[in-house]
C-alpha cells in the first residue's frame, strides 16, 4: 500500500505542477493581453491626437478660405461698381470716335474737292500764261 500511496502523492504533485504551470501560462497570457490592450489604447490615443491636429488644420484652412472669399467678394463688388461708373464714359468715347471718323470722312472729301479745284485752277493759270486759252 505504501506504493499506492506514494503513487497517489506523485500524481497529486504532478497534477499540482501541471495546474501551477497552466496557471503560470494563463497569467502570462493575461499579461500579454494587458500589454496588447495598452498598446492598442496608446495607438488609439496617438491616432486621436493626430486626428485632432488634422481637424484643427482643416478648420484653420477653412477660416483662411472664408477670409479670402470675403476679400474676393468685396473686390468683385468694387470692380462691378467701377465698371458701372466707366460704362457711360466708354459710351461717350465711342460716340466721339464715331463722330471723329465721320468728321475725317467729310474732311477727306472736302480736301479732295479742294485739291481738284486747286489743281484745275493751277492748270488754267498755266494755260493762260502759255497762251493756250
Amino acid at each position: 500500500m505504501p506504493e499506492a500511496r506514494g503513487g497517489a502523492i506523485m500524481a497529486a504533485i504532478e497534477t499540482a505542477a501541471a495546474v501551477h504551470r497552466q496557471l503560470g501560462e494563463l497569467a502570462a497570457g493575461m499579461r500579454a493581453l494587458q500589454d496588447t490592450m495598452r498598446r492598442i489604447e496608446e495607438g488609439a490615443d496617438r491616432a486621436e491626437d493626430r486626428a485632432t491636429e488634422s481637424r484643427a488644420t482643416v478648420h484653420r484652412r477653412m477660416d483662411e478660405l472664408v477670409g479670402r472669399v470675403g476679400l474676393l467678394e468685396s473686390s468683385t463688388a468694387a470692380v462691378v461698381a467701377d465698371v458701372v461708373e466707366m460704362k457711360p464714359v466708354t459710351e461717350e468715347v465711342r460716340r466721339w470716335k464715331l463722330m471723329g471718323i465721320g468728321a475725317l470722312g467729310v474732311t477727306g472729301i472736302a480736301a479732295t474737292a479742294l485739291g481738284v479745284s486747286f489743281a484745275e485752277a493751277i492748270r488754267r493759270v498755266g494755260f493762260a500764261l502759255l497762251g493756250r486759252i
